[in-house]
Protein backbone atom coordinates (compact mmCIF):
# COMPACT_ATOMS: atom_id res chain seq x y z
CA UNK A 1 0.00 0.00 0.00
CA UNK A 2 1.40 3.39 -0.96
CA UNK A 3 0.69 6.73 0.64
CA UNK A 4 -2.20 8.50 -1.14
CA UNK A 5 -3.45 12.03 -0.72
CA UNK A 6 -6.54 12.06 1.50
CA UNK A 7 -7.29 8.43 0.61
CA UNK A 8 -7.79 9.33 -3.05
CA UNK A 9 -9.37 6.48 -4.95
CA UNK A 10 -8.82 5.32 -8.51
CA UNK A 11 -6.90 2.90 -10.70
CA UNK A 12 -3.41 3.80 -11.86
CA UNK A 13 -1.31 1.96 -14.46
CA UNK A 14 2.45 2.47 -14.09
CA UNK A 15 4.98 1.87 -16.91
CA UNK A 16 8.77 1.73 -16.47
CA UNK A 17 10.94 0.60 -19.41
CA UNK A 18 14.52 -0.62 -19.20
CA UNK A 19 16.96 -1.83 -21.83
CA UNK A 20 15.76 -5.46 -21.77
CA UNK A 21 12.72 -5.29 -19.48
CA UNK A 22 9.33 -3.61 -19.35
CA UNK A 23 8.00 -3.24 -15.82
CA UNK A 24 4.41 -2.30 -15.18
CA UNK A 25 2.01 -2.32 -12.26
CA UNK A 26 -1.65 -1.62 -11.56
CA UNK A 27 -2.72 0.13 -8.36
CA UNK A 28 -6.31 0.26 -7.16
CA UNK A 29 -7.13 2.76 -4.41
CA UNK A 30 -3.46 2.84 -3.43
CA UNK A 31 -2.92 -0.93 -3.28
CA UNK A 32 -0.81 -2.71 -5.88
CA UNK A 33 -3.00 -5.44 -7.40
CA UNK A 34 -0.59 -6.45 -10.16
CA UNK A 35 3.13 -6.04 -10.72
CA UNK A 36 4.96 -7.69 -13.59
CA UNK A 37 8.34 -7.55 -15.29
CA UNK A 38 8.37 -8.57 -18.95
CA UNK A 39 11.76 -9.88 -20.09
CA UNK A 40 12.64 -9.19 -23.74
CA UNK A 41 15.05 -11.66 -25.31
CA UNK A 42 18.06 -10.64 -27.39
CA UNK A 43 16.41 -12.37 -30.34
CA UNK A 44 13.22 -10.34 -29.87
CA UNK A 45 15.05 -7.02 -29.53
CA UNK A 46 17.43 -7.71 -32.42
CA UNK A 47 14.51 -7.29 -34.83
CA UNK A 48 14.60 -3.54 -34.17
CA UNK A 49 17.32 -1.28 -35.56
CA UNK A 50 16.86 1.22 -32.73
CA UNK A 51 15.45 0.99 -29.23
CA UNK A 52 12.85 3.64 -30.09
CA UNK A 53 11.34 1.31 -32.68
CA UNK A 54 10.21 -1.01 -29.88
CA UNK A 55 7.26 1.03 -28.57
CA UNK A 56 4.62 -0.91 -30.54
CA UNK A 57 5.97 -4.30 -29.51
CA UNK A 58 6.22 -3.34 -25.85
CA UNK A 59 2.77 -1.72 -25.88
CA UNK A 60 1.24 -4.95 -27.21
CA UNK A 61 3.13 -6.95 -24.58
CA UNK A 62 1.62 -4.89 -21.74
CA UNK A 63 -1.87 -4.99 -23.23
CA UNK A 64 -1.61 -8.76 -23.60
CA UNK A 65 -0.41 -9.22 -20.02
CA UNK A 66 -3.21 -7.02 -18.66
CA UNK A 67 -5.82 -8.99 -20.62
CA UNK A 68 -4.34 -12.27 -19.38
CA UNK A 69 -4.67 -11.06 -15.77
CA UNK A 70 -8.23 -9.88 -16.28
CA UNK A 71 -7.50 -6.16 -15.94
CA UNK A 72 -10.02 -4.15 -17.97
CA UNK A 73 -8.43 -1.20 -19.74
CA UNK A 74 -11.54 0.95 -19.40
CA UNK A 75 -11.20 0.80 -15.60
CA UNK A 76 -7.81 2.55 -15.65
CA UNK A 77 -8.07 6.23 -14.71
CA UNK A 78 -4.54 7.41 -15.35
CA UNK A 79 -1.23 6.12 -16.79
CA UNK A 80 2.02 7.11 -15.07
CA UNK A 81 5.30 6.73 -16.97
CA UNK A 82 8.97 6.88 -16.17
CA UNK A 83 10.38 10.17 -17.44
CA UNK A 84 12.57 10.04 -20.53
CA UNK A 85 15.40 12.20 -21.81
CA UNK A 86 13.92 15.53 -22.78
CA UNK A 87 14.81 19.18 -22.26
CA UNK A 88 14.08 21.89 -21.31
CA UNK A 89 12.16 20.95 -18.18
CA UNK A 90 11.85 21.55 -14.47
CA UNK A 91 10.87 18.93 -11.95
CA UNK A 92 7.27 17.89 -11.53
CA UNK A 93 4.55 16.23 -13.58
CA UNK A 94 4.01 16.58 -17.34
CA UNK A 95 1.22 15.28 -19.54
CA UNK A 96 2.54 13.41 -22.57
CA UNK A 97 1.96 15.62 -25.62
CA UNK A 98 3.05 15.80 -29.26
CA UNK A 99 6.22 17.76 -28.49
CA UNK A 100 7.33 15.22 -25.91
CA UNK A 101 6.59 12.31 -28.22
CA UNK A 102 8.66 13.92 -30.98
CA UNK A 103 11.70 14.60 -28.78
CA UNK A 104 11.63 11.13 -27.22
CA UNK A 105 10.95 9.16 -30.41
CA UNK A 106 13.79 10.92 -32.25
CA UNK A 107 16.15 10.69 -29.23
CA UNK A 108 16.91 14.39 -29.68
CA UNK A 109 18.23 14.76 -26.13
CA UNK A 110 19.56 11.23 -25.66
CA UNK A 111 18.89 7.64 -26.63
CA UNK A 112 17.80 5.40 -23.77
CA UNK A 113 15.09 2.81 -23.21
CA UNK A 114 13.46 5.07 -20.61
CA UNK A 115 12.27 7.19 -23.57
CA UNK A 116 9.83 4.40 -24.43
CA UNK A 117 7.80 4.69 -21.23
CA UNK A 118 5.94 7.87 -22.19
CA UNK A 119 5.28 6.64 -25.72
CA UNK A 120 3.88 3.35 -24.45
CA UNK A 121 1.84 5.04 -21.73
CA UNK A 122 0.34 7.46 -24.23
CA UNK A 123 -0.42 4.58 -26.64
CA UNK A 124 -2.33 2.80 -23.87
CA UNK A 125 -4.18 5.94 -22.74
CA UNK A 126 -5.37 6.48 -26.31
CA UNK A 127 -6.49 2.84 -26.48
CA UNK A 128 -8.47 3.28 -23.25
CA UNK A 129 -10.22 6.40 -24.56
CA UNK A 130 -11.07 4.64 -27.81
CA UNK A 131 -12.58 1.68 -25.94
CA UNK A 132 -14.66 4.03 -23.79
CA UNK A 133 -15.82 5.95 -26.85
CA UNK A 134 -16.93 2.80 -28.65
CA UNK A 135 -18.72 1.58 -25.52
CA UNK A 136 -20.47 4.92 -25.10
CA UNK A 137 -18.96 5.46 -21.62
CA UNK A 138 -16.56 8.26 -22.50
CA UNK A 139 -19.01 10.99 -21.47
CA UNK A 140 -19.17 9.71 -17.92
CA UNK A 141 -15.42 9.52 -17.45
CA UNK A 142 -12.59 12.01 -17.52
CA UNK A 143 -10.27 11.22 -20.45
CA UNK A 144 -7.43 8.88 -19.56
CA UNK A 145 -4.15 10.80 -19.81
CA UNK A 146 -0.54 9.61 -19.68
CA UNK A 147 1.88 11.56 -17.51
CA UNK A 148 5.56 11.46 -16.64
CA UNK A 149 6.83 12.44 -13.20
CA UNK A 150 10.21 13.80 -12.07
CA UNK A 151 12.04 13.50 -15.43
CA UNK A 152 15.78 12.79 -15.12
CA UNK A 153 16.90 15.93 -16.98
CA UNK A 154 14.84 18.35 -14.86
CA UNK A 155 17.20 21.25 -14.19
CA UNK A 156 17.26 23.17 -10.90
CA UNK A 157 21.03 23.41 -10.58
CA UNK A 158 22.67 26.54 -9.23
CA UNK A 159 24.19 28.71 -11.99
CA UNK A 160 27.71 28.13 -10.69
CA UNK A 161 27.16 24.37 -10.80
CA UNK A 162 26.55 24.58 -14.56
CA UNK A 163 29.94 26.09 -15.33
CA UNK A 164 32.50 23.80 -16.97
CA UNK A 165 36.16 24.41 -17.70
CA UNK A 166 35.39 25.67 -21.20
CA UNK A 167 32.13 27.23 -22.42
CA UNK A 168 31.47 24.35 -24.85
CA UNK A 169 31.26 21.89 -21.95
CA UNK A 170 28.65 23.11 -19.45
CA UNK A 171 27.70 20.71 -16.68
CA UNK A 172 24.24 19.28 -17.24
CA UNK A 173 21.74 17.39 -15.13
CA UNK A 174 20.79 13.76 -15.66
CA UNK A 175 20.19 11.74 -12.52
CA UNK A 176 17.89 9.21 -10.89
CA UNK A 177 15.29 11.89 -10.21
CA UNK A 178 12.30 9.61 -9.80
CA UNK A 179 13.73 7.42 -7.07
CA UNK A 180 15.76 10.06 -5.24
CA UNK A 181 12.81 12.44 -4.98
CA UNK A 182 10.60 9.61 -3.73
CA UNK A 183 13.25 8.67 -1.19
CA UNK A 184 13.49 12.30 -0.08
CA UNK A 185 9.73 12.40 0.49
CA UNK A 186 9.99 9.18 2.49
CA UNK A 187 12.81 10.58 4.61
CA UNK A 188 10.81 13.73 5.33
CA UNK A 189 7.73 11.69 6.31
CA UNK A 190 9.67 9.39 8.62
CA UNK A 191 11.64 12.15 10.33
CA UNK A 192 8.87 14.76 10.50
CA UNK A 193 11.10 17.27 8.76
CA UNK A 194 9.97 19.85 6.19
CA UNK A 195 11.48 20.02 2.70
CA UNK A 196 12.16 23.74 2.96
CA UNK A 197 14.30 23.17 6.06
CA UNK A 198 16.21 20.08 4.91
CA UNK A 199 19.39 19.52 2.92
CA UNK A 200 20.41 15.99 1.93
CA UNK A 201 22.93 14.34 -0.36
CA UNK A 202 21.28 11.33 -1.99
CA UNK A 203 23.37 8.64 -3.66
CA UNK A 204 21.51 6.26 -5.97
CA UNK A 205 23.55 3.13 -6.70
CA UNK A 206 22.39 0.86 -9.50
CA UNK A 207 23.96 -0.01 -12.85
CA UNK A 208 24.65 3.71 -12.90
CA UNK A 209 25.40 5.86 -9.87
CA UNK A 210 24.32 9.46 -9.38
CA UNK A 211 24.82 11.75 -6.40
CA UNK A 212 22.39 14.65 -6.05
CA UNK A 213 22.10 17.53 -3.61
CA UNK A 214 18.56 18.26 -2.39
CA UNK A 215 17.97 21.57 -0.61
CA UNK A 216 14.65 23.23 0.12
CA UNK A 217 12.76 20.87 -2.15
CA UNK A 218 15.04 21.48 -5.14
CA UNK A 219 18.01 19.57 -6.57
CA UNK A 220 20.68 22.25 -6.78
CA UNK A 221 23.54 20.06 -8.02
CA UNK A 222 24.04 16.53 -9.30
CA UNK A 223 26.47 14.28 -11.09
CA UNK A 224 25.51 13.20 -14.63
CA UNK A 225 24.36 9.60 -14.98
CA UNK A 226 25.25 9.13 -18.64
CA UNK A 227 27.79 11.81 -19.49
CA UNK A 228 30.98 10.74 -17.70
CA UNK A 229 30.61 13.17 -14.80
CA UNK A 230 30.45 10.82 -11.86
CA UNK A 231 32.05 7.90 -10.03
CA UNK A 232 32.96 4.41 -11.21
CA UNK A 233 29.79 2.31 -11.33
CA UNK A 234 28.97 -1.35 -11.96
CA UNK A 235 28.80 -0.70 -15.71
CA UNK A 236 30.05 2.86 -16.31
CA UNK A 237 33.58 4.20 -16.39
CA UNK A 238 32.78 7.41 -14.56
CA UNK A 239 34.97 10.47 -15.00
CA UNK A 240 37.91 9.67 -17.32
CA UNK A 241 41.24 11.49 -17.85
CA UNK A 242 40.72 13.56 -21.01
CA UNK A 243 44.07 13.11 -22.79
CA UNK A 244 44.04 9.28 -22.81
CA UNK A 245 40.40 9.42 -23.88
CA UNK A 246 41.27 11.77 -26.75
CA UNK A 247 44.07 9.41 -27.81
CA UNK A 248 41.62 6.49 -27.77
CA UNK A 249 39.11 8.43 -29.88
CA UNK A 250 41.72 9.17 -32.57
CA UNK A 251 43.53 5.83 -32.45
CA UNK A 252 41.49 4.39 -35.30
CA UNK A 253 40.81 1.26 -33.25
CA UNK A 254 37.26 2.11 -32.23
CA UNK A 255 34.15 3.66 -33.73
CA UNK A 256 32.36 6.47 -31.95
CA UNK A 257 29.68 4.06 -30.75
CA UNK A 258 32.27 1.55 -29.49
CA UNK A 259 33.95 4.22 -27.36
CA UNK A 260 30.61 5.33 -25.95
CA UNK A 261 29.89 1.71 -25.08
CA UNK A 262 33.24 1.40 -23.31
CA UNK A 263 32.26 4.36 -21.14
CA UNK A 264 28.62 3.40 -20.57
CA UNK A 265 27.58 -0.24 -20.53
CA UNK A 266 31.00 -1.87 -20.67
CA UNK A 267 32.81 0.32 -18.17
CA UNK A 268 33.27 -0.01 -14.42
CA UNK A 269 32.99 -3.51 -12.99
CA UNK A 270 32.03 -4.86 -16.43
CA UNK A 271 35.37 -3.65 -17.86
CA UNK A 272 37.37 -5.12 -15.00
CA UNK A 273 35.54 -8.38 -14.35
CA UNK A 274 32.88 -8.91 -17.01
CA UNK A 275 29.99 -8.51 -14.56
CA UNK A 276 27.81 -5.66 -13.36
CA UNK A 277 26.71 -7.65 -10.29
CA UNK A 278 28.31 -5.99 -7.27
CA UNK A 279 27.33 -9.01 -5.17
CA UNK A 280 29.90 -10.98 -7.14
CA UNK A 281 32.53 -8.30 -6.57
CA UNK A 282 31.84 -8.29 -2.81
CA UNK A 283 31.93 -12.10 -2.66
CA UNK A 284 35.34 -12.30 -4.32
CA UNK A 285 36.66 -9.41 -2.23
CA UNK A 286 35.52 -11.08 0.99
CA UNK A 287 37.34 -14.22 -0.18
CA UNK A 288 40.52 -12.16 -0.19
CA UNK A 289 41.07 -11.93 -3.96
CA UNK A 290 43.30 -8.86 -4.22
CA UNK A 291 42.07 -7.48 -7.54
CA UNK A 292 38.49 -7.47 -6.27
CA UNK A 293 39.51 -6.03 -2.90
CA UNK A 294 41.22 -3.05 -4.55
CA UNK A 295 38.37 -2.46 -7.02
CA UNK A 296 35.78 -2.51 -4.22
CA UNK A 297 37.84 0.03 -2.27
CA UNK A 298 38.03 2.22 -5.39
CA UNK A 299 34.27 1.90 -5.95
CA UNK A 300 33.54 3.03 -2.38
CA UNK A 301 36.16 5.79 -2.52
CA UNK A 302 34.84 7.21 -5.81
CA UNK A 303 31.31 7.44 -4.48
CA UNK A 304 32.46 8.90 -1.17
CA UNK A 305 34.46 11.63 -2.93
CA UNK A 306 31.39 12.72 -4.90
CA UNK A 307 29.21 12.73 -1.78
CA UNK A 308 31.66 14.96 0.06
CA UNK A 309 31.99 17.20 -3.01
CA UNK A 310 28.24 17.78 -3.00
CA UNK A 311 28.40 18.76 0.67
CA UNK A 312 30.94 21.45 -0.25
CA UNK A 313 28.29 23.17 -2.41
CA UNK A 314 26.35 24.04 0.76
CA UNK A 315 29.42 24.68 2.96
CA UNK A 316 29.00 21.33 4.69
CA UNK A 317 25.54 22.18 6.05
CA UNK A 318 23.97 18.79 5.32
CA UNK A 319 21.25 17.19 7.44
CA UNK A 320 21.51 13.67 6.01
CA UNK A 321 23.32 11.49 3.51
CA UNK A 322 20.98 8.91 2.00
CA UNK A 323 22.12 5.76 0.20
CA UNK A 324 19.59 4.08 -2.10
CA UNK A 325 19.29 1.92 -5.23
CA UNK A 326 19.81 -1.80 -5.73
CA UNK A 327 23.48 -1.77 -4.67
CA UNK A 328 22.42 -0.31 -1.30
CA UNK A 329 21.24 -3.80 -0.34
CA UNK A 330 24.92 -4.63 0.17
CA UNK A 331 25.77 -3.88 3.80
CA UNK A 332 29.46 -4.30 2.99
CA UNK A 333 29.24 -1.38 0.57
CA UNK A 334 26.94 0.89 2.58
CA UNK A 335 28.99 0.34 5.76
CA UNK A 336 32.20 1.19 3.89
CA UNK A 337 30.71 4.38 2.45
CA UNK A 338 29.26 5.32 5.83
CA UNK A 339 32.69 4.98 7.43
CA UNK A 340 34.10 7.50 4.95
CA UNK A 341 31.34 10.14 4.92
CA UNK A 342 29.47 10.02 8.23
CA UNK A 343 31.61 12.87 9.55
CA UNK A 344 29.68 15.11 7.15
CA UNK A 345 26.17 14.08 8.27
CA UNK A 346 24.23 11.05 9.56
CA UNK A 347 23.87 8.32 6.94
CA UNK A 348 20.49 6.71 6.20
CA UNK A 349 20.10 3.63 3.97
CA UNK A 350 16.96 2.98 1.90
CA UNK A 351 17.78 0.02 -0.39
CA UNK A 352 16.00 -0.54 -3.67
CA UNK A 353 14.59 1.69 -6.38
CA UNK A 354 10.88 2.05 -5.48
CA UNK A 355 10.20 3.62 -8.90
CA UNK A 356 6.85 1.93 -9.50
CA UNK A 357 5.52 3.06 -6.11
CA UNK A 358 6.86 6.55 -6.71
CA UNK A 359 5.06 6.81 -10.05
CA UNK A 360 1.83 5.52 -8.50
CA UNK A 361 2.18 8.00 -5.64
CA UNK A 362 2.46 10.82 -8.18
CA UNK A 363 -0.60 9.43 -9.96
CA UNK A 364 -2.74 9.69 -6.86
CA UNK A 365 -1.50 13.22 -6.22
CA UNK A 366 -2.69 14.09 -9.74
CA UNK A 367 -6.07 12.41 -9.19
CA UNK A 368 -6.45 14.40 -5.96
CA UNK A 369 -5.78 17.62 -7.87
CA UNK A 370 -2.91 18.47 -5.53
CA UNK A 371 -0.17 19.17 -8.05
CA UNK A 372 0.50 21.48 -10.99
CA UNK A 373 0.53 19.79 -14.39
CA UNK A 374 3.29 21.19 -16.59
CA UNK A 375 2.96 21.52 -20.36
CA UNK A 376 6.06 20.46 -22.25
CA UNK A 377 7.43 22.57 -25.11
CA UNK A 378 10.39 21.26 -27.07
CA UNK A 379 11.75 24.73 -27.81
CA UNK A 380 11.39 26.62 -24.53
CA UNK A 381 10.63 26.13 -20.86
CA UNK A 382 6.98 26.57 -19.92
CA UNK A 383 6.16 26.49 -16.20
CA UNK A 384 2.36 26.64 -16.40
Amino acid sequence: MITTDNNTRGTVLVVNTGSITTKFAVYRDGACILEQKLEHSVEELSKFADVMDQDGMRTRAILGALAEKGIRLQDIDIVMCRGGLFTPCITGVYNVNADMREVLSTSRDGNHACNLSALIGDNIAREINEIRSKAGTAAGNAPCVAYVADPPMADEMLPECHIGGIPEFPRKTLFHALNTRAIMRRYLRETGRKAEDTTAVICHMGGGVTISLHRGGRVIDTSHGLGGDGPITPERAGCCPPYPLIDMCFSGKYTKEEIKKKLIGRGGAVAWFGTNDMREIVKHANAGEEKYVVFLKAFVLNISKYIVAQAAVVDGRVDAIILTGGVAYSKDITDAITAKVSWVAPVVVYPGENELDSLAENGYIILAGKTKIHTYCKDRLIED
